[in-house]
């Protein structure tokens, strides 16, 4: 006898459909094929000790399951759900007639109860998709799958109910998610706000028009003048995460395992700060089982890196790709994933090792040569491809010590916002495109027209500050961004010049506070 269950594997932040056969033949042998690895084949014995805790029987035959399609490697626990059903199913214990209309996920218990496992949401989408009428998963599993709308999620806490219901002797009650309200109480009230700040009006200025236009920034300053305070609160001013850039945030996050919002459903931009000492494939992502990096769960949010020069040079240079193309591509012998990699690159940075180079009041004791030597740790062509790069300076007493209101990050959210749909009206027939830093250069060239005035300034700060082509791009692009908040259809020479002034580090003589 042969019977058929479904369950799938996720490979990236995609799912594939697994079909389960278990055919029961003549002897006592147990086989397991279609290239699962180690996790996979010690479903026998979970299954069952499952069984004889549950006064369930286990044949006493030859029983073959195979997992199709054979050609792709099957990993982890999640399918020893759809292997005991498929058991119990080809032993008569369990009717079959429902078999074909779910797809089942779940590591069980030596008890029999149902795991939660990660990778929910391509699952459930895939399910979809493909035209299953529901989806049967551990019950810590049920919001995060219920997100996808018309498909029937059960959330199960043992086989026993997983059997009653495929025998017809109870019902499960489908788990519903309304992601309009999902979106309203993931509404954050930030602990960080604008209005913290003191002083510092051209280091917001500079954050407003990074999030205008999803810009990357870097910010070099000397100790305690609040480069990583400005950093945490630049995720307050973004806009809100739609539908779509939801969804596909959650699935990186639920591929990783990295799920922490009981509605299941991210709804606010993540902002993520790797510690200085991580890998290279701790940041990009890899690994024998290939997982999401640093720079995938900050997709379509914030990655911080503090105290640049102390990460590893390798570990920086990884980095160059991912912030061009928005994707980072992983290969090995046998395969290549692809994982998002669309954030907004935000770093910080001290002058120098003693951290005092260029400040106003303290010396700096770093001996000649050692100043270039620290910028150097970060390459030219890692700095050539961040848009801003913004100096520091300490607050004065006098600013810390006022009582006079700063601006808060709702008033600046607000200008951010009606900049960024600007934005998505220029790019409205552009599929993936959202805002300025994204612009292709048939988007860039159709709307980044300069006049004969912005042109000279622009040739007048290539010729005297060295800039590259791709310099020159960004600083027409930040520009643009500029003229949006500006409500400016052209790019005029004074949104020009106020570009040319975020790019301090391409200067030979940085520091000296000249163009």
């Amino acid at each position: 006898m042969l019977v058929k269950t479904y369950s799938s594997s996720v490979f990236g932040i995609h799912a594939t459909t697994i079909t389960i056969e278990v055919n029961l033949g003549i002897g006592i042998n147990f086989y397991l094929v279609g290239l699962p690895d180690n996790s996979v084949r010690e479903s026998q014995q979970r299954i069952k000790a499952a069984f004889k805790n549950n006064d369930l029987k286990f044949p006493g035959k030859e029983i073959t399951v195979n997992m199709a399609p054979a050609d792709i490697r099957k990993e982890g626990s999640v399918f020893d759900l759809p292997i005991a059903i498929g058991i119990l199913a080809v032993s008569e214990q369990v009717k079959p007639d429902h078999l074909g209309e779910y797809l089942m996920i779940g590591e069980l218990s030596l008890d029999g109860s149902v795991q939660a496992t990660k990778g929910m949401l391509p699952i459930a989408l895939q399910a979809k998709q493909e035209g299953f009428k529901g989806i049967i998963v551990p019950k810590q599993n049920a919001q995060e799958a219920a997100v996808v709308q018309g498909l029937a999620v059960y959330g199960v806490e043992n086989i026993r109910e997983v059997i009653d219901f495929m025998n017809d002797t109870s019902k499960l009650t489908p788990v519903q998610v309304d992601i309009s309200v999902s979106f309203k109480e993931g509404e954050v009230l930030f602990d960080e706000d604008f209005r913290d700040v003191k002083g510092q009006m051209n280091i917001k200025r500079a954050f407003e028009i990074a999030a205008a236009g999803s810009h990357n920034v870097i910010l070099i300053g000397p100790p305690g003048a609040g480069k990583s305070m400005l950093a945490k609160r630049l995720s307050t001013i973004l806009p809100p995460m739609t539908v779509e850039e939801a969804l596909e945030t959650t699935k990186i996050h639920s591929v990783a395992g990295k799920m922490k919002n009981p509605q299941g459903l991210i709804t606010h931009r993540p902002f993520r700060k790797p510690h200085h000492t991580i890998s290279d494939i701790g940041l990009i992502g890899g690994g024998s089982y290939p997982q999401p990096g640093e720079i995938s769960l900050a997709h379509n949010g914030v990655l911080f890196l503090d105290e640049l020069p102390e990460y590893k040079r390798q570990v920086l240079e990884v980095m160059r790709q991912p912030l061009e193309d928005r994707v980072v591509n992983i290969s090995r012998a046998k395969f290549s994933i692809d994982y998002p990699a669309g954030f907004m690159l935000v770093a910080a940075m001290n002058p120098c090792p003693c951290g005092y180079f260029n400040h106003p009041e303290k010396a700096c004791v770093c001996g000649p040569g050692i100043v270039q030597r620290y910028l150097n740790r970060i390459s030219g062509p890692l700095l050539d491809r961040i848009d801003l790069h913004v100096e520091v300076t300490p607050v004065s007493f006098d600013e810390l010590s006022t009582d006079i209101p700063s601006e808060g990050s709702k008033e600046i959210r607000l200008r951010v916002e009606k900049a960024r749909k600007i934005q998505k009206d220029r790019f409205q027939n552009r599929e993936g495109m959202h805002c300025n830093a994204q612009m292709s250069k048939a988007e860039f060239e159709a709307n980044c027209q300069l006049d004969a005035e912005g042109t000279s300034l622009l040739k007048t700060a290539m010729n005297k500050l060295g800039l590259s082509a791709r310099a020159y791009d960004r600083i027409i692009k930040v520009s643009r961004t500029i003229a949006d908040l500006d409500g400016s259809k052209r790019i005029l020479s004074k949104h020009l010049a106020e570009a040319i002034q975020y790019r301090s580090l391409d200067r030979g003589n940085w520091g000296t506070n000249q163009l």
